[in-house]
C-alpha cells in the first residue's frame, strides 16, 4: 500500500466551520428554528415547543435532535406538519413506537418520533424529509412552577450540556448517534451526547421565546429574567431576537402564594385529580444539631465562574455551622480529597481550616460522583440519635450515569437530608432534583454569580430543621399509591402535593412541629384546567421511574400503564407520528444528528488556527474517565460503613451476576472489594431502602426530621425485589458460608424492621444468628434459609441443587433488553 500526501491547497477548511457543523450553500443542517410559547396561570405553565427542520440536500434525510425540556414537564401532545399535511402523534410503548417509525421509513413514508432519555433530555427523529422540504414538529406540555420565598420560577432549558461519561466502553453497535461511546456505567451514553459546535459558530438556530403571564388573581409584583434580555408588552415577555440556544431561560415571578386545594375532573366513581399547596406556618423550630457532609464538585466542567461560585457557596455553608454541629468537607473529581478525617466539631478553628481548603480547589478531572456519595453515606451512617444527618452537594450535575448513582446510593441517601446546589447556566436540574427528592431536601439552582447570594440564603434556611415533619393527609378518599411524596415543610417553601381521590371536598394536613402536633384544614375548590392531571401523572411517573432505577424493575408494566392512560410521555413510551402517504422510495438516504451550542460560561478548549477536526473533537467528546482512585488497602465493607452502619447501607451494588467481579474489578461493587470474607462470596444487596408499595393505614406518612422511623407498608410486596435478590444470591453461593449467612440475618432483620415488624422475616433472621455460634452447621442453615425464603415469596419448592433459582427465568424465556435498545 502506498500513502500519498495531499497538497494543502486541495484540503482547505471550510471558512467558519466547526466540528459537528454541517454547512452547505443553503445554510446549517438540519435544525432551522426553535419556537417556545408559554402561558403561565398561577403556578402552572402550558408550553408549546415547535422545531423546524429543513433538508437542503438532493436526497431524502433523517434528522436527529437531542434537546432538553424542563424535568417536571408533562409532554402530552406531539404533531408533525409537512407539505400542508398535519399528522397527530400517538403515544405507544417505546418498542412499538420505534417499530412503527422504522416500518414507515422502509415504506417511504414521512414519520417522526419523540423519546425521553432522561427526565430532562429528549430525542426527536424526523425521517424521509424530501429535498428542499421543511418539516416542523410540535410538542405540547404542562409544567408546575417551583415557588419559594415569595417568587415562582419558570425555567426552560435550551441546550444539553456535555456530560461526564464514566466507565469502560461496551461492545456492540451504539444506541444513538452521539459522540461518546456507550459504557457499562452509562449504557446509553451515545444517546445523550450530541456533537458540540465551536464557540461563536455563525448562523445559529433561530430562537423565539414568548411567555404570557396570568397571576390568576394574585398580585404580581415583579418579573425578572436573569440570563437573557427580554421585552415586556401587555403581559407577554419576549426574548430579544438573536439569542442563542446556549443557556437556560429563567423568569422569576414575584407574588404571594396561598394555601389551596384544587380538585379537577371526575364524576361519581371516577377518580379526580387534586393539587394541594400549603404555605409554611409561622412556627419557630428549635435547630437540631447536625452532622453535615459537604461535597464540592471540582471536575473540569466546573471551571471558570462556576468554580468561583461553587467555592463561595461551599464556604458560606460552612459559615452557617455552630459548635453543636459536626461536619466534613469532601472535594471530588476523579478522586476524592478530604479536608479532615471523619466528622469534626464545627469549631472556629475547624471551620477556618475548611474554608482554607476550599480556597485552594481548582477545576480538573472527571465527575466521578458515586464514590463521594458513598463516602458521605459512610460518614453519616453511624449517626447518633437526636442529630440531623445532612448531605449538601455543590455541582453542575453534568453526569451521564444518573441511574447507576440512584441504584447504588439512592436507598442510603433516602435515610438522610440531601440538599443540592446546582451551579450552571445549563444545569442538569432533573438529576439534582431527583437526588434532593430522595433525601426530602431541596434543590437550589444558581445560574449566575448575581444569583448566588439569594440562592444561599434559601439553602441556609433549608439546611436547618424543617418546620413540620411526619406529614399525613386525611379527609380525602385517596386512591392508594397515587399521592406524591409528602416530605416536610421548610421555611419559605410551600408544600406541594398531587394525587388522585374518589370522594371528599376538603383535606386536613397533620404533622409534628417544634412545639408539638400541628394541623391545617384546607377546603377544596374546583379547577377547570386539564393540565392538573398531566402534572400529577408526570410527578407520579418520576417517582415510579426513580424506584425502577433503584432496582424495582417489576414496576415497568405499571409505569407504561400510567403513561398511556394519562397520555404523558415517559422513558418507557414514545410519541410517534406517521404519514399515510408514501413520499420516497424507501428509507432516508442521509442521516444527520444536529450539533448543539457549547453552554454559555463553559471554558472549552480553543482549537488552533484553522479549526482542525482533532482540536474540535476534544471539545465535543468528553475526556476519557480516569479510573477512580482505589481506597487504601483493607478498605472494605467494614471501613466503608463503620460497625454501626447497617449492611444494606454499607454494601455496594453489583449489577453483574452473583459471584462475578463488579465493574470496579472486585466483588461487592465497591472499589477495592466488598470487604473481607470467603473468596467467591456474592455481592451484598443494593444500598436501597425499600419503597412502600402504597400508603400506610390511617393516612399518608412523610419523612421525619432526622432518620425516618420504620414505616408500615402493604406487606412483603414492598420488599419483594430485595428478597428475590437475596434468594438468588443464596443459590449462587459456591459453598455455604457462615459469615455470609450471619450477615444475611442482619439484613433480613433490617427489612423486617422497615415493614414495622414481619414475624416470618424476624424468625428467619433469629435462626440465622446461629451462624455466629461455635459448631454451627453451614449447610443446614443455608438450606433452611433457601426453603424459608422460597416459601415466603410463594415460589414452588426447588431442590437446593437446582441449576436455576426462583428468581431466574426458565430456559428459553425471552429477556427484554434495556428500554433504550428496544425495537
Amino acid at each position: 500500500m502506498k500513502i500519498t500526501s495531499l497538497e494543502p491547497a486541495r484540503c482547505l477548511p471550510v471558512p467558519e466551520a466547526g466540528f459537528g457543523a454541517l454547512l452547505t450553500e443553503r445554510g446549517n443542517l438540519p435544525l432551522e428554528s426553535v419556537d417556545v410559547t408559554a402561558d403561565i396561570s398561577g403556578l402552572i405553565a402550558g408550553v408549546e415547543v415547535t422545531q423546524g427542520f429543513r433538508n437542503p440536500y438532493d436526497v431524502t434525510l433523517e434528522a436527529t435532535y437531542v434537546f432538553p425540556l424542563p424535568d417536571r414537564a408533562a409532554v402530552t401532545g406531539f404533531r408533525m406538519e409537512a407539505d400542508d399535511r398535519v399528522v397527530e402523534g400517538v403515544l405507544k410503548e417505546r418498542a412499538q413506537a420505534r417499530a412503527d417509525y422504522d416500518r414507515a421509513l422502509r415504506e417511504g413514508r414521512r414519520a417522526a418520533i419523540a423519546e425521553e432519555d432522561r427526565p430532562d433530555v429528549f430525542t426527536i427523529r424526523v425521517g424521509n424529509i424530501l429535498p428542499g422540504e421543511r418539516v416542523s414538529v410540535r410538542l405540547t406540555m404542562s409544567q408546575p412552577l417551583p415557588y419559594e420565598d415569595g417568587a415562582a420560577t419558570f425555567r426552560f432549558p435550551l441546550v444539553v450540556a456535555p456530560r461526564y461519561i464514566p466507565g469502560d466502553p461496551i461492545d456492540g453497535p451504539p444506541t444513538g448517534g452521539g459522540v461518546a461511546p456507550d459504557t457499562e456505567a452509562v449504557p446509553d451514553a451515545s444517546r445523550i451526547t450530541p456533537p458540540v459546535l465551536l464557540p461563536g459558530f455563525p448562523h445559529p438556530v433561530r430562537l423565539s421565546l414568548a411567555v404570557t403571564v396570568d397571576a390568576a388573581g394574585l398580585e404580581l409584583r415583579e418579573l425578572a429574567s436573569s440570563l437573557h434580555v427580554v421585552e415586556e408588552e401587555g403581559g407577554t415577555v419576549r426574548l430579544r431576537p438573536g439569542e442563542r440556544l446556549d443557556r437556560d431561560f429563567v423568569l422569576r415571578l414575584s407574588f404571594e402564594a396561598s394555601t389551596s386545594l384544587q380538585i379537577c375532573g371526575g364524576t361519581g366513581e371516577e377518580a379526580r385529580t387534586f393539587a394541594l399547596t400549603v404555605v409554611p406556618p409561622p412556627l419557630q423550630a428549635a435547630r437540631t444539631p447536625r452532622d453535615l457532609v459537604l461535597l464540592l464538585d471540582r471536575s473540569g466542567s466546573m471551571s471558570g465562574w462556576k468554580m468561583v461560585a461553587a467555592r463561595r457557596a461551599a464556604a458560606r455553608i460552612v459559615d452557617t455551622l455552630t459548635p453543636r454541629d459536626r461536619f466534613a468537607v469532601l472535594t471530588f473529581d476523579s478522586v476524592v480529597e478530604r479536608a479532615f478525617e471523619g466528622l469534626v466539631e464545627a469549631s472556629d478553628r475547624n471551620r477556618y481550616r475548611a474554608v482554607e481548603h476550599l480556597a485552594r480547589v481548582d477545576a480538573r478531572g472527571g465527575t466521578e460522583l458515586l464514590e463521594p456519595l458513598r463516602q458521605a453515606v459512610a460518614l453519616l451512617g453511624g449517626g447518633e440519635a437526636g442529630r440531623e444527618p445532612v448531605v449538601v452537594l455543590v455541582t453542575d450535575g453534568q453526569v451521564g450515569n444518573e441511574d447507576q448513582i440512584l441504584e447504588q446510593a439512592g436507598g442510603a441517601l433516602s435515610a438522610m437530608r440531601v440538599h443540592a446546589v446546582g451551579i450552571d447556566r445549563a444545569v442538569n436540574a432533573g438529576f439534582l432534583g431527583r437526588l434532593a427528592g430522595l433525601g426530602a431536601g431541596r434543590c437550589e439552582l444558581v445560574e449566575s454569580e448575581d444569583r448566588l447570594d439569594a440562592a444561599m440564603e434559601h439553602i441556609h434556611r433549608r439546611i436547618g430543621a424543617p418546620l413540620v415533619t411526619d406529614l399525613s393527609l386525611s379527609g380525602l378518599d385517596v386512591e392508594p399509591g397515587t399521592v406524591t411524596h409528602l416530605g416536610s415543610i421548610f421555611p419559605g417553601v410551600p408544600l406541594r402535593v398531587y394525587g388522585r381521590c374518589r370522594e371528599g371536598s376538603a383535606v386536613t394536613v397533620r404533622g409534628t412541629g417544634a412545639d408539638g402536633p400541628w394541623e391545617e384544614r384546607v377546603e377544596g375548590t374546583p379547577a377547570g384546567t386539564p393540565a392538573l392531571r398531566a402534572v400529577w401523572a408526570r410527578a407520579h411517573l418520576r417517582e415510579l421511574e426513580d424506584r425502577y432505577a433503584m432496582g424495582e424493575h417489576d414496576l415497568e408494566s405499571r409505569i407504561v400503564r400510567v403513561s398511556l392512560e394519562n397520555g404523558v410521555l415517559c422513558r418507557f413510551t414514545a410519541y410517534v407520528a406517521v404519514d399515510t402517504r408514501q413520499v420516497a422510495g424507501g428509507e432516508p438516504e442521509h442521516h444527520v444528528i444536529q450539533p448543539v451550542e457549547p453552554p454559555s460560561g463553559w471554558e472549552l478548549p480553543a482549537p488552533p488556527a484553522g479549526g482542525t477536526f482533532a482540536a474540535a473533537a476534544l471539545m465535543a467528546m468528553p475526556a476519557a474517565a480516569p479510573r477512580m482512585r482505589a481506597p487504601e488497602p483493607g478498605l472494605g465493607a467494614e471501613s466503608f460503613g463503620g460497625p454501626d452502619l447497617p449492611d444494606f447501607l454499607a454494601s455496594g451494588q453489583d449489577t453483574s451476576a452473583p459471584g462475578r467481579p463488579a465493574p470496579g474489578g472486585l466483588p461487592g461493587g465497591l472499589p477495592g472489594g466488598g470487604g473481607p470474607g470467603v473468596p467467591g462470596r456474592p455481592p451484598m444487596p443494593p444500598p436501597m431502602a425499600p419503597s412502600p408499595a402504597g400508603p400506610p393505614a390511617g393516612g399518608l406518612r412523610g419523612r421525619g426530621r432526622s432518620r425516618p422511623a420504620p414505616r408500615r407498608t402493604q406487606g412483603l410486596e414492598a420488599v419483594r425485589p430485595q428478597l428475590v435478590a437475596e434468594l438468588d444470591r443464596l443459590r449462587a453461593l459456591p459453598v455455604p458460608d457462615l459469615t455470609y449467612l450471619a450477615d444475611l440475618g442482619t439484613r433480613l432483620a433490617a427489612l423486617a424492621a422497615y415493614l414495622g415488624g414481619e414475624e416470618r422475616l424476624e424468625a428467619l433472621a433469629r435462626d440465622l444468628e446461629a451462624a455466629e455460634r461455635p459448631g454451627a452447621d453451614a449447610r443446614a442453615l443455608h438450606d433452611h434459609a433457601v426453603a424459608s425464603l422460597t416459601a415466603l415469596l410463594g415460589f414452588p419448592a426447588t431442590p437446593p441443587d437446582a441449576p436455576d433459582g426462583p428468581g431466574v427465568p426458565p430456559p428459553g424465556t425471552p429477556r427484554r433488553g434495556p428500554f433504550w435498545k428496544r425495537s
